[in-house]
């Protein structure tokens, strides 16, 4: 669905293999799944954001995936550091507008830095 709205995709398998992937290379965004073998997305994305991560950009935007859409799913999402949350099923009227509003912010400079 993201590469049919015009975007690169890299997908991995497992959070530690996301976690080596923004190592290596610069991303814009991640679609982060909560559920995963190994590395939960929580846990995935507190790594992320941990002060001294390895990772390539702490401020990277993260939007959470998952089946649970209860307000408390919510809240533990952005308590775990992700920037936005969206609900499986995934609906492309829904998602395309989330990537275009992170993508967005992301290519603006931040002058706090």
């Amino acid at each position: 669905m993201v590469r049919k709205l015009g975007y690169q995709v890299d997908a991995v398998a497992s959070g530690e293999e996301a976690l080596q992937a923004l190592q290596q290379q610069d991303y814009d965004l991640v679609l982060m799944d909560i559920q995963m073998p190994g590395m939960d997305g929580y846990q995935t994305t507190r790594a992320i954001r941990a002060l001294h991560s390895p990772v390539r950009n702490r401020e990277i935007p993260i939007i959470a995936l998952t089946a649970n859409a209860f307000p408390e799913d919510r809240e533990a999402c952005l308590a775990a550091g992700m920037n936005d949350f969206i609900a499986k099923p995934i609906q492309q009227q829904k998602l395309k507008p989330l990537l275009t509003q992170w993508l967005a912010r992301s290519a603006q400079p931040n002058l706090e830095r």
